[in-house]
């Protein structure tokens, strides 16, 4: 039952051709705002960092790194691999596709988020679709849609941003190192729990650390890999265009895909690896102090950016010029192999196993901040200390357990998440992109009087 429903929800008759086009369609509405206003973005979000006078309880940078922690998982390493081995190279640029229009989705989310956040009863900010759903749509339908959202990821939570991710290092520790399962489970429940429990300024302080380390460590291997191999770089790049479009030739033991195949597995791994339109964004982006819903929604849509565009580009590149593809391999062994191919010794595989570990522990925290969130909006400020403990102890749960039909129930719960969520943005689309518009032409005025003074 569970995988026919999940089948239908992530078919290619629902969600997946529905989060492509709403992302497609907000591209438009915003006039390509994540093209036109990247860079302003990224200066926002890396260098500015913070607006310290604004309502919020984390700065931009933070609130982005809380983001970043979330999505930057496995699916970085695991997932493109899949995507890989399922669709040829040519799903890396249906996953690029899906990751420029998901910015337009992101930015979307994040200035809904703060357009409707409102503030607990411990004096923290509170936000996201279950919030922008209630009171943005209004009436019966967004009453319904918000409590609908809240509940599937307050439990979405336990799955993708828990268990999956405490088992995959339990599993990943233990085949590498002969670890047990319920010593690793130890060490992430008292990691988990040191972060989660202090709530979203011990998260935002930890991640704006903690995140760009480990994104950089990774990049670095990924790096070190795709400058040996520098003279296959271009041919690997016309072969992911290529076959894009034309599908990819069985090779070794690759057994061949369709364009098809290509179109679908690039755009439902690319969609699992940056999240945009799932909503997740705009819980983040809420507790951030800024003095415009449109500053935070850039910042946001950077975070897609740096997931997709980055760190997803360095592991396809580097699975692609190895030649890694056609061995048969599938998933983060795909990924391990094509590492070790490319680096002396055992550091290829080292890395990916830190990358496997520091990744999961970190969408676990930023996962456990989105859990917290949406206990708060169905029961009150009263639950969210208790739901963070049972958060923490689950963790535990994950690593000892076999987990194979929580990954399906993860996927059903991530879908349920996105389906109200698609409905609020499409139905607040239009206010979204009326101050959006009144934003930037502010913004341009103000550029040209300081112009004029200067």
């Amino acid at each position: 039952m569970l995988e026919r429903l999940n089948a239908l929800i992530w078919g290619p008759f629902l969600l997946i051709p529905l989060l492509l086009l709403t992302g497609l369609y907000l591209t438009v509405l915003l006039r390509g705002l994540q093209f036109t206003h990247l860079v302003r973005a990224l200066r926002l979000g890396l260098i500015e960092r913070s607006e310290p006078d604004a309502a919020g309880d984390v700065s931009h940078y933070q609130a982005l790194t809380t983001a970043l922690a979330a999505t930057v998982g496995v699916g970085n390493i695991a997932g493109v691999a899949t995507a890989i081995s399922l669709g040829g190279p040519g799903a890396v640029l249906w996953m690029w596709c899906t990751g420029l229009v998901g910015m337009a989705t992101k930015y979307t989310e994040a200035y809904l988020g703060v357009r409707f956040r409102r503030v607990d009863a411990a004096g923290e900010q509170s936000g996201g679709p279950q919030f922008y759903l209630t009171h943005g749509v209004g009436g019966p339908l967004g009453r319904f849609l918000g409590v609908f959202f809240a509940v599937a990821a307050a439990i979405a939570a336990f799955g993708i941003g828990n268990m999956v991710q405490s088992n995959t290092v339990a599993d990943e520790l233990h085949s590498q190192f002969g670890i047990a399962p319920w010593l690793t489970g130890i060490v992430l429940t008292v990691a988990a729990g040191s972060v989660v429990l202090g709530g979203i300024r011990t998260i935002g302080r930890v991640t704006a650390v903690f995140v760009p380390v480990m994104m950089l460590a990774y990049i670095l291997g990924a790096a070190w890999v795709l400058v040996v191999h520098a003279a296959e770089v271009p041919a690997a790049l016309r072969l992911i265009v290529h076959d894009a479009f034309t599908g990819s030739a069985a090779a070794g033991g690759f057994a061949g895909a369709t364009v098809a195949a290509a179109m679908r597995y690039g755009v439902a791994r690319g969609i699992f690896s940056n999240e945009s339109g799932l909503g997740t964004g705009g819980i983040a982006a809420a507790a951030a102090r800024t003095t415009h819903p449109a500053r935070q929604g850039l910042v946001s849509m950077t975070q897609t950016f740096l997931d997709t565009l980055v760190v997803v580009s360095f592991t396809a590149l580097v699975i692609v010029v190895t030649g890694a593809w056609t061995s048969g391999e599938t998933g983060a062994p795909l990924t391990s192999l094509a590492f070790s191919m490319g680096m002396p010794g055992n550091w290829g595989g080292l890395v990916v196993t830190a990358g496997i570990v520091l990744f999961a522990f970190s969408t676990l925290i930023g996962w456990g901040y989105y859990g917290d969130r949406n206990i708060e909006r169905l029961f009150g400020r009263r639950a969210v200390g208790p739901y963070r403990v049972v958060f923490v102890l689950v963790t535990f749960v994950g690593a000892v357990t076999e987990l194979e039909t929580v990954w399906t129930f993860a996927d059903v719960a991530n879908g349920l998440m996105a389906l109200p969520n698609l409905v609020g943005l499409i139905l607040l689309s239009g206010l979204v992109a009326r101050e959006t518009r009144a934003f930037l032409e502010g913004a341009r005025e103000s550029d040209g009087s300081a112009s004029r003074q200067r």
